[in-house]
């Protein structure tokens, strides 16, 4: 521990640093341990092995049922990913003020997808590496887990055909 103090406008200012031991990260192959800390389950509660997500293209989907665009954005990108679950996976972040919403939620909307747990550190985490400032709000990452969009939400409801296609490249790109 270092602590440096230091007069500002007459003001004795104390700075506590910490050297913290280096957290642990995942193997580069295996991006999702270290950005999914707090697992991943399924609609029912249930864990879901983060091993699904090995190999697609992950979509991080922020969204809430209260929200009325992202009631109306989810059913196509279900249909979406239900289209192309091959190679694509969604990972659902909620926004919802209950489990029971976000329970809710997910059941009618036919969510198959993974979810991180409800109000997670690793869903809030996720949020701020993004920099979620409104939902809906869908992120893609590379099957490296590099950012490969961010602006996929527009994508998938304007080009739904090319998304797959353009990510892929820019996901090589992404993973040199």
């Amino acid at each position: 521990m270092v602590i440096c103090r230091t007069v500002v406008g007459g003001v004795l200012l104390a700075l506590v640093f910490s050297q913290a031991a280096p957290a642990e990260e995942a193997a580069p192959s295996d991006p999702w341990k270290t950005m999914f800390s707090d697992g991943l389950l399924d609609a029912s509660g249930k864990t879901v092995s983060l091993d699904q997500l090995k190999g697609k293209l992950v979509g991080i989907y922020f969204s809430a049922h209260w929200c009325p665009p992202c009631r109306a954005f989810t059913p196509k990108l279900v249909a979406f990913r239900d289209k192309n679950a091959a190679e694509v996976e969604v990972v659902f972040v909620s926004f919802d003020k209950t489990q029971e919403d976000k329970d809710k939620y997910m059941a009618e909307a036919k969510m198959k997808w993974p979810t991180v747990p409800y109000k997670s550190k690793s869903g809030n985490d996720l949020a701020q590496k993004y920099q979620v400032r409104g939902i809906p709000s869908l992120i893609v990452l590379s099957p490296k887990g590099n950012t490969v969009s961010t602006t996929a939400r527009a994508e998938v409801t304007q080009h739904p055909d090319k998304c797959i296609e353009n990510w892929k490249k820019a996901a090589q790109e992404a993973d040199k």
